[in-house]
């Protein structure tokens, strides 16, 4: 389906604004126009992860479902999970339009979205229709733009959607909120740690359910910021780390357009950058902390390479906005083939064989 998409369906999707496009694409899925694909059942790509047992590593990552409007149909398209959001108490708009844009030649995307949301409350409603299906949606949490206490947004997630979500992310990492990635700084992350894993083991204790938390970082950290996070991963039950959000560099763009727009930047640019943290991390956190690699992943040969850096599981977004929806269920096909070819029972058996080559490289200026 990729092959199509990239000769037909990607022409079309691209002479409308980005932002358009998407709205077009969740619309899409939502009425069935996107067919699912034959549901693949190979033992070889199933992992258990944070006490979860995915069908296979690859799950969409968060920002394009961001209002719990499409999981299921994600799931149908290959993904061994979804993640929804960022969600965010109040509904926001986000900041001014335009706010996307897309480096064709790069394969790469620069969003300034901001956290636009319809808020907890049209996602809790729309999770909880969906409460007794099968599958993995992870819920993403975030704080308001204009909220008078960050750490509190997060908690109220927490508490919001412990009976709904599959495990949540705590997204700190965001660049288009002022001062969000303030919160990756040691004092102030052990307070987010402190206050929303409390929150977790309270909504346990009245639920009996206990979610996994991972905590999504940025690329763009020094070694130093690495050493803290790990630190203080360290002290707190955390369940695991997603690596990585967007990144700020501009490093190595071939695109003429757009480069000097503000916002983060995802796709195929990000890999290298988003693998060497990976691979960093790994080092600092041993080999049983759970370790979710985003960032670049376009084939089954990336989403493998990831997972020889040390990742557990893998998720794409940007990706798919060049190959279509066709994109998961290949890679996830791919995948298959590669670890039948050279014999591996589990791809769980492949992770972190590259983690030492890929630590000792400098990340990208």
């Amino acid at each position: 389906m990729s092959g199509l998409f990239q000769s037909l369906g990607r022409k079309v999707l691209f002479s409308f604004d980005p932002e358009d496009a998407h709205g077009m694409s969740i619309k899409a899925l939502k009425t069935g126009l996107v067919p699912g694909c034959a549901p693949q059942h190979d033992p070889s790509l199933q992992v258990t992860v944070a006490g979860l047992k995915f069908p296979n590593p690859l799950g969409m990552a968060a920002g394009y479902d961001k209002n719990a409007e499409v999981p299921d149909a994600l799931l149908k398209l290959g993904f061994g999970f979804a993640e929804i959001g960022t969600l965010t108490p109040l509904a926001q708009s986000g900041n001014p339009k335009p706010r996307i844009f897309r480096l064709v030649e790069d394969n790469a995307v620069i969003n300034r979205l901001g956290f636009n949301n319809e808020g907890h409350q049209a996602a809790f409603q729309r999770l909880s229709a969906r409460k007794n299906r099968p599958g993995i949606v992870g819920v993403n949490i975030g704080a308001n733009k204009d909220s008078a206490d960050r750490v509190a947004d997060y908690v109220a997630g927490i508490r919001k959607f412990n009976a709904l979500a599959g495990y949540f992310t705590v997204n700190i990492s965001s660049p288009n909120t002022p001062g969000l990635r303030d919160l990756q700084a040691r004092d102030s992350l052990k307070e987010l740690l402190s206050k929303v894993l409390e929150a977790r083991d309270e909504a346990a204790a009245q639920s009996g359910a206990r979610r996994a938390v991972f905590l999504k970082i940025a690329p763009d950290l020094p070694e130093a910021s690495l050493d803290d996070i790990a630190a203080e991963i360290a002290l707190h039950p955390l369940d695991g780390l997603i690596i990585s959000n967007t990144t700020l560099s501009r490093t190595g763009l071939r695109s003429p357009k757009h480069t000097a727009e503000t916002g983060g930047l995802s796709g195929v640019p990000l890999f290298n950058r988003s693998t060497i943290v990976l691979a960093k991390i790994r080092q600092r956190v041993g080999p049983t902390f759970p370790i979710v690699g985003v960032g670049g992943i376009d084939s089954a040969k990336t989403a493998i390479a990831k997972i020889r850096a040390g990742a557990d599981l893998v998720q794409l977004y940007t990706s798919m906005i060049y190959r279509g929806p066709g994109l998961a269920a290949e890679i996830v096909k791919d995948m298959s083939a590669l670890l039948k070819r050279d014999g591996v029972d589990n791809i769980a058996e492949l992770r972190d064989r590259d983690v030492a080559a890929w630590a000792a490289k400098d990340l990208p200026a």
